[in-house]
């Protein structure tokens, strides 16, 4: 049986909000809209997606699963993604590190990694 990775849904307080927060980081659209889903990708057949879900409830701690984005520029694109309302947020994580941990408007948090080649580089 062959799988493939769809979508990452994400719940939220304000679909509308994150939805335009996130295609605006990674130059995606809207391509579904409902009261109680917002779908968006690069386009309607380009996978994986990400779904935005509401809940009443605001987050309360820690994402146990978090995105990773790869710029060609991180320090760059952590101040574009700063500008368009994430921020900065210490995890614990040392200085050393390779990558920025940032929340995006919800809390959410989520990494800008070093400019990347492969999954395990």
């Amino acid at each position: 049986m062959a799988v493939s990775f769809h979508s990452i849904v994400v719940d939220t307080h304000d679909l509308p909000s994150l939805a335009r927060f996130w295609c605006q980081v990674l130059d995606w659209r809207v391509v579904f809209e409902a009261d109680d889903e917002i779908v968006i990708g690069a386009d309607r057949s380009a996978l994986p997606g990400i779904c935005f879900v509401p809940v009443p409830e605001r987050k309360v701690r820690k994402n146990r699963l978090h995105i990773d984005l790869a710029p060609d520029d991180q320090a760059a694109e952590v101040e574009r993604i700063i500008g368009l309302g994430a921020r900065r947020v210490d995890i614990g994580q040392q200085a050393e590190v390779g990558w920025v941990v940032l929340q995006d408007p919800e809390e959410n948090e989520f990494c800008v990694l070093s400019p990347k080649n492969s999954l395990i580089d």
